[in-house]
């Protein structure tokens, strides 16, 4: 597991942005890590590019609201954030290429941010920033639909933690992630892997029982490699599906996923992770 000693928290002042302070601030506290809010301004020809309003006009516009962004990032979350090392940083531009870009140079050991979801539509709605930022960071990503439904007051103890596996290239840092915050929190761990065949009658019973035999073996082995303390959970059918009722079955508090490899035309976020984010019932990490 990457140091968590520098967490990234990108705010844009809304709802969302609380909850997912309340996580980036339990981790932080946990982790001794230093913590940055950062909040991307965007220039004038993004918002107004195709208006006509008038140079000098345009400019004090902008003066006047990157002025106002500066007091109000400084005393965001002031109560909330209290005894935790905060900085505080303003930058200007394309929102996640900023992101992304801050994260890399800072070194950022984790960046949360929620998936701006709205409403009763929400699981199936990612938010453009987030689901650029999922694709090109580096780091791993914390976000979620729920965020803003981060407990208050209670502390946040993670008593379940899932991890999905698909014995794909990313497995061993999503394996590595989850045991690292199993340790810490003294969690109990779930591995889960949905198969694709589902078990039939006479010989493909036989032929799924087979590959789940070694499926297991596979996830044992990854299991030693990292000293992990799991219960295996097999199932088939539909990976999103079977990770999100795994999920609300086992009423975990954090499910780590990994977001495949960089490489080929769909980057980063494969079309599973996106299911999963939209539809888990809590903050989902992508490794």
């Amino acid at each position: 597991m990457k140091s968590l000693s520098k967490i990234l928290l990108p705010v844009d002042f809304s709802e969302r942005s609380l909850g997912a302070a309340r996580y980036a601030k339990t981790l932080a506290d946990r982790f001794h890590s230093e913590l940055t809010l950062l909040h991307v301004l965007t220039p004038p020809h993004y918002e107004f590019g195709a208006l006509e309003i008038g140079g000098s006009m345009l400019t004090e516009l902008y003066t006047n609201r990157a002025a106002q962004v500066e007091k109000e990032l400084e005393t965001f979350l002031a109560g909330e954030l209290a005894g935790t090392e905060a900085r505080r940083v303003v930058l200007e531009g394309d929102p996640a290429r900023q992101i992304v870009e801050y994260a890399h140079e800072e070194n950022a050991g984790l960046i949360v941010m929620p998936t701006h979801g709205y409403g009763p539509f929400r699981q199936f709605i990612l938010g453009s920033i987030t689901a650029k930022v999922l694709h090109d960071a580096d780091c791993p990503v914390w976000t979620g639909v729920h965020l803003e439904e981060a407990p208050q007051t209670e502390p946040m103890a993670f008593r379940d933690i899932l991890c999905a596996i698909d014995l794909g290239p990313q497995s061993c840092k999503a394996l590595e992630w989850a045991t690292a915050m199993q340790k810490e929190f003294g969690s109990r761990l779930t591995v889960v892997h949905a198969m694709a065949v589902s078990p039939a009658a006479g010989q493909e019973d036989a032929r799924a029982r087979e590959m789940e035999l070694a499926v297991r073996d596979d996830l044992a082995r990854l299991q030693q490699r990292f000293g992990t303390e799991a219960e295996l959970a097999i199932e088939a059918g539909d990976p999103p599906k079977v990770v999100c009722e795994m999920a609300e079955k086992r009423h975990a508090g954090l499910l780590v996923i990994g977001r495949g490899s960089a490489a080929g035309v769909f980057g980063r976020l494969r079309t599973n992770a996106y299911a999963i984010i939209r539809q888990s019932p809590c903050p989902v990490v992508s490794v």
